[in-house]
């Protein structure tokens, strides 16, 4: 596998899978209004993987959960391919979840009484789909878990447990993977591993990637890092390397 400074071969697709219209978000009225994204524009491309950074309070989270539908803008568009999904009911957004959308948390969010083979089926069996035989074993097989299927989550380490979190996202086959500080509870090597596999899932299924961090040194694993202040897109740099991106966040926090 490469590392974050490796010649990467994104998949050739250009097409947006997530696109981004104006996003506005507020909370609060009156004088305790905060504005936590102002009409940000953005595209997230078929095949490509980007890293979404900013100083603390910059909209970093507020634009992920946005655009994956976890929580509704208070104006502008998402777009989930050609699909916008606004004004979409919450039954219908929890199908386009379920379906098109896998999510990796800094907090692993597996359930301790489910076997590592079970977590991984959860969001099928959720969606009212069984598992294709040995397609669960497959996934646990990808992310080199093979072996701990039958082991829950408090007999693995963090990043075992963190690779479970991903063959989970992955089951469904989804067209973007959102990943909110996937490597904030993990130690540097471990950390490496899991965003080396993540690069390699996207160089193979041509899946968009959308990673929100505070690290440098995960930012540069990704082919672009978007830059956030204020709830606006400042700036982007595409396949910079760590120092790059820590001299940019520098700058930005200063």
């Amino acid at each position: 596998m490469g590392g974050p400074t490796a010649a990467r071969q994104p998949h050739t697709q250009t097409t947006d899978q997530v696109r981004l219209v104006g996003l506005t978000r507020t909370y609060g009225s009156g004088t305790s209004t905060v504005h936590a994204l102002r009409g940000v524009r953005a595209s997230f491309a078929s095949g490509s993987f980007t890293a979404v950074m900013g100083p603390s309070g910059s909209g970093k989270s507020t634009l992920l959960q946005c655009a994956a539908g976890l929580d509704r803008p208070t104006s502008g568009q998402v777009f989930l391919g050609d699909r916008e999904i606004g004004n979409l009911s919450e039954n219908e957004l929890t199908v386009l979840r379920r379906t098109r959308i896998g999510f990796v948390f800094q907090a692993f969010n597996l359930l301790p009484s489910l076997t590592a083979e079970q977590n991984v089926e959860l969001p099928l069996r959720l969606a009212g789909r069984r598992p294709a035989r040995g397609g669960v074993r497959d996934a646990l097989a990808r992310v080199g878990l093979a072996e701990q299927a039958r082991r829950r989550p408090d007999a693995l380490s963090g990043g075992q447990q963190q690779r479970v979190s991903l063959a989970r996202a992955l089951i469904t086959r989804p067209d973007v993977l959102f990943a909110d500080e996937p490597t904030g509870a993990l130690d540097t090597n471990t950390s490496r591993e899991v965003l080396e596999l993540m690069s390699e899932v996207v160089r193979d299924t041509g899946m968009t990637l959308i990673m929100v961090t505070h690290d440098p040194v995960a930012a540069s694993y990704a082919d672009r890092v978007l830059f956030l202040v204020d709830g606006q897109v400042h700036t982007e740099v595409r396949g910079a390397g760590a120092r790059e991106i820590a001299d940019v966040m520098s700058r930005l926090e200063g």
